[in-house]
């Protein structure tokens, strides 16, 4: 596959996802198995944002009005969310919000948008814990927990300052960055999943292996989450630490890959014989190799580039569906939470966002949600 052919892969995704549209409907998708139809997850689960993100990506590269009316009434539905009084939204909401209300406020300018933006900004900023300096993770009884995904989730907040001129929002970004660089992302650049800090003192308990192979293991998903979302960091930022961190733990990422260059789902398994790949994995490191490279000198891109195309290009050759017009998703090969043996060798509806996002950035997409 030449480096041209991008294009012509770009192509046959408006066919495929008008048949997504009219396939998936209303739903909230999160998980097609081997049947390849599309589940309906609650509207508070932590992935309901990607699919009306995938159709404003697809609506801003093409500019066909279909796209933007199955995405728009997303944010106000996340909206509601808010204020209900059992809502399940935790820290993941910038995953939700930024690719629903930021993102259409940036293409449409819809103060709406805009405001409920802001609103789950608030709530984000909200779960801040200062002695500590994280953002709690998830509900319920574990107040001392911190995930790696939500390096993900702080762009919210760099949003918001930008929006508000208001430096608060981008300082609890910040002292939560400076919280996963260190207890989050080992020396040599692999990531743990989860760490427990003591709530009330900020003191740190133990790393804990949440959905990598245990706690001195290196899950592939986590990896993905922190290169992306510590170069995003930087990028907001400009404080160079977060970009070699970046820059170290897509070292790690690409340093681990099998030959087909899509990841198991942990780097440190003590056989691979008979375990599943993660192509979202895959989607979210290329991605995020993309946006490192816009960030680094000249000389040091084609590393970055390169090693994403080499990724897009496996997904789209051997784990995609583009051809398939009775499957509901685009890639294949999936896996969620091995340990727990949930959603194991399936499509994931942010595996198909980001191998959506990673195409758009190779076809000239200059607008980003992150």
């Amino acid at each position: 596959m030449e480096q041209n052919d991008f294009s012509s892969i770009w192509a046959k995704l408006p066919a495929k996802v008008n048949q997504m549209i009219a396939q998936i409907g209303s739903k909230s998708p999160h998980v097609a198995g081997q049947d390849g139809v599309y589940d309906d997850a609650r509207a508070d689960w932590w992935t309901s944002g990607f699919w009306p993100g995938l159709l404003w990506i697809m609506h801003d590269m093409t500019g066909e009005e279909h796209y933007k009316q199955a995405a728009w009434d997303w944010d106000a539905r996340l909206e509601q969310l808010l204020i209900a009084p059992q809502m399940g939204l935790h820290h993941d909401v910038g995953f939700q919000f930024l690719a629903t209300a930021v993102i259409k406020h940036q293409i449409t300018g819809d103060e709406d948008g805009k405001r409920r933006g802001l609103e789950a900004a608030n709530y984000l900023a909200g779960r801040f814990n200062p002695a500590g300096n994280f953002i709690r993770a998830w509900n319920g009884n574990l107040p001392g927990w911190a995930i790696i995904d939500c390096m993900m989730n702080i762009s919210l907040l760099f949003w918001a300052t930008k929006q508000t001129n208001d430096p608060r929002y981008k300082h609890i970004a910040i002292r939560h960055a400076d919280t996963a660089m260190e207890h989050f992302v080992r020396e040599d650049g692999s990531v743990c999943h989860i760490v427990s800090f003591d709530p009330e003192t900020g003191e740190f308990i133990a790393s804990l292996g949440g959905q990598g192979n245990g706690p001195a293991s290196a899950w592939s998903r986590g990896a993905a989450w922190a290169l992306y979302g510590f170069a995003n960091t930087f990028n907001y930022t400009g404080d160079i630490r977060y970009l070699d961190t970046a820059k170290r733990v897509a070292h790690f990422f690409l340093a681990g890959l099998p030959e087909d260059a899509v990841p198991y789902w942990d780097f440190r398994l003590d056989s691979r014989e008979g375990e599943p790949r993660d192509s979202s994995a895959a989607a979210i490191a290329a991605s995020g190799l993309l946006t490192i490279a816009e960030l680094v000198p000249e000389q040091e891109k084609p590393l970055y580039v390169e090693s994403a195309k080499r990724i897009i290009r496996s997904l789209s050759a051997s784990y995609s569906t583009l051809a398939d017009e009775t499957h509901e998703a685009i890639l294949l090969h999936g896996t969620g939470h091995r340990p727990q043996s949930q959603n194991v060798d399936v499509s994931l509806i942010y595996g198909d966002y980001f191998y959506i996002e990673a195409l758009a950035k190779l076809n000239g997409w200059q607008r980003r949600i992150f």
